[in-house]
């Protein structure tokens, strides 16, 4: 016969007779208390007669519970909560039995109350006796300064909070870790001058100077994942002015099941300074649009792509369906998915959006109901010198996934777009606009078609971060284009949750637009990053400007003048409507006609690998294009 493991196991059986032994001496201790200490009225039978059906009852409901499941060495409040549960309900079906079987004639009810109240604060001080001794045995630091301190390493915690209180636990916990917590720093007024657990709170960031006065402190740990760019900025001001090293403890959703710990603190980002709380998903509607439903990702490799992957699947697709035209990008994400995430409901394509036959196949066979199209090629001065690609690429590439779409009766369809498209001054920005018009120009083929604009993301590929961190590691210099250059930014995780989010949001024709705050000035942030890396700028790191590169300008824009731009739902996104009436067939159809025609001439001057027509093309279709002047590469 099989026994179960955890009756093979001695200290269960060791666990039931504590607490059976304990039930004993509560009884008699409560009947006792009821009659004043008096041993004269301790009736033995009397008691033997509740005891010997009591213990059993209460080693059956303390079962019931999961109590004798756990390792005492490790209880935790939640174990407290259960065991004040099975004493309230023991002892509520001791007195219904007596109720039932006596009507407590001969028996006082305070004596089985008493005996509730006693069996929790026993049982429990038992646990906790355990817990604080293995506690104690494995890690002398729970007990205050009995621990060499010579190789410890003094902090203080910013952030009284949650995330403070575990990171401290961890510390107690853990005694691998060689940290000694000297105090907290907060800044809210009723946390001043109090403790947690026994650590007190010092002060707040404006008198961080006063605090490193009083206490030696080797580093900082910054425990406010929900704060603000601005908040994070005024706490490194003042930790660099008290010329003190400080780290960060990445917020809870970062972490694997939300549990923080020291391990994982890292050094600021430049994420950290970007002043924007995370974007709040409307997580009921993008899992209704999802779950159950096939994905194609156009472009799944790159840096927008793969994040929409790993968005995607938390949703719960039927399948997700992988295309790039990188062999090895699709593998990566391909893997990632599979062997990281175990997510096996994967197929990958390797080829060209561009190619009808290859798309007309695969809609055929995987039959995508959802479709997030972010196959684009996005570098500007690339696309300036090699211009036909742009039109290749994100043109027609762009129109045969959304005709495709339609054909095969896709429910969504969500076209990447960027801030580029406003007012575009290069190739690439010209060529998104021409796909949003591409996109409003098909409406009305019950495939709802919408994009998203945003503006750049911090850590994407080709991105201004990695190449100024390379700047930086190399010992500099740094180069900017423009001292006033400036540009809005999000993240790649806020990027893809946006285009998940739009999908949902979407009845068709539709651009949506995040609202990003302040601009970014570039030459600020390659200060920021060289003051990051523990350097100052113009001294240990030079800034040096090269100039405008082709197609670039000094700001970007979301929206352009004359643009009907609304809100929505959700008080991050905005939305821009189509132009033309879409309720008028005939208008929709010419506009359509003339489109088509236009983008046909272009593709033919692509072919022919003209520059000067391509651009002269997309002035035609894109008015407010300003194309500059510059040669190809061929």
């Amino acid at each position: 016969m099989n026994l179960h493991p955890q009756l093979k196991n001695p200290k269960f059986y060791l666990m039931i007779v504590s607490d059976s032994v304990i039930f004993v001496v509560v009884y008699i201790v409560a009947y006792l208390f009821r009659f004043e200490l008096s041993f004269a009225q301790l009736h033995i039978s009397h008691i033997w007669n509740v005891i010997v059906w009591s213990i059993p009852l209460k080693l059956l409901v303390f079962f019931f519970f999961g109590l004798y499941r756990g390792m005492w060495r490790f209880t935790s409040v939640r174990d407290f909560w259960r065991l004040a549960q099975a004493c309230f309900l023991s002892t509520l079906l001791i007195m219904f039995i007596i109720l039932s079987a006596s009507r407590f004639e001969g028996y006082s009810r305070a004596v089985f109350l008493a005996d509730g109240v006693l069996t929790f604060l026993f049982t429990g001080g038992l646990r906790m006796t355990i817990r604080s001794y293995f506690a104690i045995y494995s890690n002398p630091k729970i007990v205050p300064n009995s621990y060499p301190k010579i190789n410890s390493k003094k902090i203080l915690i910013i952030g009284a909070g949650a995330a403070g209180e575990k990171i401290l636990r961890e510390i107690f916990d853990n005694y691998q870790l060689h940290y000694h917590v000297n105090g907290f720093i907060d800044d809210d007024p009723g946390k001043q001058g109090r403790s947690i657990h026994g650590i007190p709170v010092l002060g707040n960031v404006d008198n961080l100077a006063d605090v490193l006065e009083k206490e030696e402190v080797h580093e900082i740990l910054i425990a406010i994942p929900s704060a603000r760019g601005e908040q994070i900025r005024h706490i490194i001001e003042a930790c660099k002015n008290c010329s003190v090293s400080y780290k960060i403890v990445p917020g809870i959703g970062e972490l694997i099941d939300g549990r923080i710990s020291v391990k994982v603190l890292r050094d600021i980002s430049y994420e950290d300074l970007l002043g924007r709380p995370p974007v709040q998903l409307d997580i009921s509607g993008i899992r209704n649009y999802l779950d159950g439903k096939t994905v194609l990702i156009t472009g799944c490799g790159g840096s927008i792509g793969s994040e929409l992957c790993r968005q995607v699947i938390k949703y719960q697709p039927r399948s997700i369906v992988l295309m790039d035209a990188s062999e090895t990008n699709l593998f990566n994400i391909q893997m990632e998915l599979q062997n990281e995430m175990y997510y096996r409901k994967c197929e990958a394509v390797l080829g060209n959006v561009q190619n009808v036959h290859l798309m007309n196949e695969v809609f055929n066979k995987f039959k995508p109901q959802v479709v997030f199209n972010a196959a684009a090629y996005k570098h500007v001065p690339m696309i300036e010198k090699n211009p036909w690609e742009a039109v290749f690429n994100n043109i027609i590439g762009s129109r045969v996934a959304m005709e495709m779409a339609i054909k095969h009766h896709v429910e969504r369809f969500v076209l990447v777009s960027t801030d580029k498209a406003v007012r575009p001054t290069n190739v690439m920005g010209a060529s998104k606009r021409v796909t949003e018009l591409i996109m409003q120009s098909l409406q009305g083929n019950n495939t709802r078609l919408m994009a998203v604009r945003f503006g750049n993301v911090i850590g994407s590929s080709g991105s201004v971060i990695p190449i100024f961190r390379r700047q930086i590691e190399q010992g500099g210099p740094i180069t900017v284009t423009h001292p006033e250059v400036n540009r809005y930014f999000m993240t790649i995780p806020e990027a893809s949750q946006m285009i998940l989010q739009a999908g949902a949001m979407g009845e068709g024709g539709e651009v949506f637009i995040l609202r990003m705050g302040t601009p970014v000035k570039i030459v600020d942030m390659a200060s920021d990053l060289i003051r990051l890396s523990g350097k100052e700028p113009g001294i240990d790191i030079k800034i040096i400007f090269t100039g405008l590169r082709e197609g670039e300008k000094l700001y970007e824009e979301l929206v352009a003048v004359g643009e009907d731009i609304s809100p929505t739902g959700h008080e991050k996104i905005m939305v821009l409507r189509s132009n033309q009436d879409m309720n008028d067939p005939k208008i929709v159809k010419e506009s359509r006609e003339i489109l088509e025609k236009k983008i046909d001439e272009l593709v033919k001057d692509a072919l022919s690998r003209d520059a000067k027509a391509i651009k002269k093309k997309l002035k035609e279709i894109v008015p407010e294009y300003m194309p500059q002047e510059n040669d190809a590469v061929l």
